[in-house]
């Protein structure tokens, strides 16, 4: 036991990591890697994949491990969060991206990213018994955002899991000083730790919650804390005002905001998949949630929907619904329907969801052959008929698209937009198109406080449809 403690080179600890000796780390992070790569599909590739690798290995050049070959990806997902796997493995999101102000708020992500690599959290905590059952990979996430949902929909042999306060402090503390011997600002840290704070507070806001903030996970450190913590340790270094913020800028303008066409997208009422072909629209009421691998629809009379796919080998769709996704189940109501030229079925079944009696209706379309979408509705038995005629017209408003709507219908889009003279906080937010506050979600994408002043001349992001 005691020949399998060593002193770390970065932190000058001695750790107990005998379940997961260096010369392992690259083979897990590699296994995992997989994983996260069939989860959440293809990186992103072209300019901004490159400026984060550019950026990425500026700062892992100054890092006390050199046995590690660091690699960085983007995260073609809108939750802001970035991540790390044993052996140099680091994920930054396109939506932490659309966050950050400068290149220098970036470098400071992935400096606390490569902290917990060099530091070794993956390796201590699961040597430590922290990790069981569900394999070797700990993604360690520095951020939060209301995308914990998706982000926690990994699959049962890849999960996250969060770092104690004292781990999540420390790897602040090493990635201020990767960022500080790179040559950036020490205090863009802190200061994307504050935007960070101020998205989480506006996110339990505008989700009916107190505004008061809240970590990611329960044994995360809050953001507020650690606001002040990296600002700490940055006063421990000489002052360096590198920011890059305009070349930073420049390399988002343009970039998607929220779900991208891959993912497809909500507007208003309705769901668009311009890169699969299809749409449908749900009632008044609705709050649409796309995750990775389903679409959930919560209605405010707590009606729920949730919309995916299945492959099965079935010759049409009620066959599919009563042989295989019915089968457990009372089926003598199902029936054969067309749904806008597609052969589709239908069935419906009494249930109970969290302890409430609803009526559980099915859909399953056929896109092509062996290829089913399928609506599966919790419908509260108190609902009125009006209301569940509008759920009908959810069911059959699932169409294709034509090929003039694949071009024109587009996820919205962050441009870059220097404030003209005479410009202030309300007219550059009334160019916002947003859900909720313009004001609001305007300060907090440019970093800004609630009483700071617009300068003429100046870029601030916007987002546009």
């Amino acid at each position: 036991m005691v020949g399998a403690c060593s002193t770390n080179p970065a932190t000058g600890d001695r750790q107990f990591t005998a379940l997961m000796p260096t010369s392992s780390e690259a083979q897990v992070g590699a296994q995992e890697h997989a994983k996260v790569q069939a989860t959440y599909g293809n990186f992103m590739t072209g300019p901004i994949a490159d400026y984060v690798n550019r950026v990425g290995q500026k700062v892992a050049a100054n890092t006390e491990r050199k046995d590690i070959q660091y690699k960085f990806y983007v995260i073609d997902s809108p939750m802001v969060n970035a991540f790390a796997l044993p052996g140099g493995y680091i994920y930054i999101s396109r939506g932490l991206m659309t966050l950050a102000n400068s290149e220098a708020e970036l470098a400071a992500v992935i400096g606390h990213e490569i902290g917990h690599v060099t530091a070794r959290h993956a390796a201590e905590r699961m040597s430590h018994g922290t990790l069981v059952g569900l394999g070797a990979a700990v993604l360690g996430a520095a951020t939060g955002s209301s995308g914990v949902a998706q982000a926690a929909n990994l699959g049962s042999n890849l999960y996250i899991s969060s770092y104690s306060r004292g781990q999540e402090n420390q790897s602040d503390e090493l990635g201020v000083r990767y960022v500080s011997r790179a040559g950036y600002n020490p205090l863009a840290m802190s200061e994307f730790l504050r935007s960070l704070d101020a998205q989480s507070k506006l996110e339990a806001k505008e989700a009916g919650k107190n505004g008061t903030g809240f970590s990611y996970f329960s044994s995360h450190p809050l953001t507020a804390e650690r606001v002040q913590h990296a600002r700490a340790e940055a006063a421990k270094y000489s002052a360096n005002n590198t920011e890059n913020r305009a070349a930073y800028l420049s390399i988002i303008n343009g970039m998607t905001f929220g779900d991208s066409a891959d993912q497809g997208f909500a507007r208003g009422n309705s769901f668009y998949h311009t890169s699969l072909g299809f749409a449908f629209t749900v009632p008044n009421g609705s709050k649409i949630t796309n995750g990775t691998t389903q679409v959930a629809i919560n209605h405010s009379n707590g009606t729920v929907i949730l919309f995916d796919t299945a492959k099965a080998n079935a010759p049409d769709p009620l066959t599919y619904l009563n042989q295989t996704w019915l089968r457990n189940e009372n089926t003598s109501n199902s029936e054969a329907i067309t749904i806008n030229g597609f052969r589709a079925a239908t069935g419906s079944f009494s249930g109970n969801v969290q302890g409430r009696a609803v009526t559980v209706r099915l859909v399953a379309i056929e896109w092509k052959p062996g290829e089913f979408y399928r609506f599966s509705m919790a419908i509260p038995k108190n609902v009125s008929g009006a209301f569940v005629d509008e759920l009908k017209k959810t069911t059959y408003s699932f169409r294709r698209l034509s090929d003039t709507e694949k071009r024109s219908i587009q996820p919205k889009k962050l441009y870059v937009l220097q404030a003209p003279a005479g410009a202030t906080v309300a007219s550059m937010a009334a160019k916002m198109d947003v859900d909720g506050n313009k004001t609001e979600n305007f300060l907090v994408l440019n970093g800004m406080s609630a009483n700071a002043q617009v300068i003429a001349g100046q870029p601030y992001k916007i987002v546009v449809d």
